[in-house]
């Protein structure tokens, strides 16, 4: 069997993750940069009816998502992408390839955010923005090659301070006295207009991106306790809570500040903590440094194990596959992506790294998705406990992510 979990004598990653380190861990490669980013830019496409894009980007993201969940029952490994199209299409060469594209998502989407990051914290202090990249990166990196649960604790702290400022900017909304329940009737359109339905799809298709992420909880499958159990019920809940709070924050913001100020603005969550709290933008903008640093963290961290696993199956040189014997965290590999991650950030801009990261995702996405339905056509077996889908959701969880991918690659 292909896909068995390979012996050795060399020291393993160590399963210590339970449920509340797995939504953590979603949580924190989900909800941050996407929110903070990408909420003008959607309402300025759909304007009230923005919180019908993210529900239709969320109803999008759960095909692919429930087959993330059946097979990350079947295969619980590192560089799991590259074992699921492995297992579908039984070829060595697509592991390679999807092995490093995923590694590539997370390398790439890391420089990314340092871009963000930096641009944030440049606001505050006085320093030179190609140093403050540099340090983000490398300090975010070092936090990387901690202990798992170490690594994911100080993750998941700084994930509970960026939910935390959302969370205060809803309850800043309600108590400032906004109609949320009616900014909720608002956005549910009222006509079959195609130019308003053209805009509330292209704004779901930018909503898409800020769902991103829960994918990359199974890169820490090795790692977690029960895997075939708490891996898809993980998965669920990261989308569930990212669809609730998304929804509220976005009718927070609208009704509160109007839609052509929010649509202006380079930092529109800024605007709506300072009417909604009356407390100093300079609040959020410490939030959103804290939310862009923990998405470079658990990017590196993804990025690390995929590729420990691609070494520990022979598809990269051997060395890449060593475990610190006292941090039980793949060092080395943690140490290439965030080399490779520094590398890209001053080399290329935001704009560019945000485009291939998205592209190389909806593909790896359509992938995994077909491989899943040659799996289930073949009639494998899945482990005792797995999550299991109907037949159809693969095919049409391959359908929606390859018609994101081509209006993506037309725009």
């Amino acid at each position: 069997m292909p896909d068995q979990e390979p012996e050795t004598s060399q020291p393993r990653l160590k399963r210590a993750l339970t449920l509340p380190y797995i939504i953590l861990y979603g949580l924190g490669v989900t909800v941050g940069a996407g929110i903070y980013v990408l909420v003008g830019d959607v309402i300025a496409l759909s304007g009230n009816h923005a919180p019908i894009s993210f529900l239709i980007a969320s109803l999008v993201m759960l095909l692919p998502a429930a087959c993330f969940a059946e097979l990350t029952g079947r295969m619980p490994f590192a560089a799991a992408e590259a074992h699921f199209v492995r297992a579908g299409f039984r070829s060595s060469t697509l592991f390679l390839v999807v092995g490093l594209g995923v590694s590539a998502v997370g390398i790439v989407s890391s420089s990314a955010i340092a871009h963000g990051a930096s641009g944030y914290i440049v606001e505050l202090v006085d320093l030179p923005y190609i140093l403050v990249l540099a340090g983000v990166i490398v300090m975010s990196g070092i936090v990387a090659c901690f202990g798992i649960r170490e690594s994911i604790l100080f993750a998941g702290v700084l994930t509970l301070v960026e939910i935390g400022g959302l969370v205060l900017l809803v309850i800043g909304a309600i108590w400032s006295g906004a109609d949320l329940g009616g900014q909720a009737v608002k956005a549910v359109p009222t006509s079959f207009s195609p130019v308003l339905w053209s805009g509330i799809f292209a704004s779901g298709l930018l909503s898409f991106f800020a769902f991103i992420g829960f994918e990359d909880i199974d890169s820490i499958a090795e790692e977690t306790v029960n895997p075939q159990k708490t891996l898809a019920l993980g998965i669920f809940v990261t989308l569930g809570l990212t669809l609730v709070l998304y929804t509220f924050v976005v009718l927070a913001a609208l009704a509160t500040v109007s839609v052509d100020e929010l649509s202006s603005s380079r930092a529109p969550l800024a605007i709506v903590f300072d009417r909604t709290t009356g407390l100093s933008p300079v609040g959020i903008t410490l939030i959103a440094i804290l939310a862009t640093v923990n998405g470079i963290i658990v990017q590196i961290i993804m990025a690390g194990r995929v590729i420990y696993g691609l070494a520990n199956e022979g598809a990269l040189p051997a060395f890449l596959a060593r475990v610190n014997a006292r941090t039980q965290t793949p060092v080395v590999a943690t140490v290439l992506a965030t080399l490779i991650a520094l590398t890209l950030a001053l080399g290329f801009t935001i704009t560019a790294l945000a485009e291939w990261t998205s592209m190389i995702t909806l593909v790896i996405f359509v992938l995994v998705c077909l491989a899943l339905a040659r799996i289930k056509r073949r009639k494998d077996p899945a482990p005792e406990g797995t999550f299991i889908v109907p037949p159809w959701v693969p095919y049409g969880g391959a359908l929606a992510t390859l018609l994101l991918l081509v209006l993506g690659l037309t725009a």
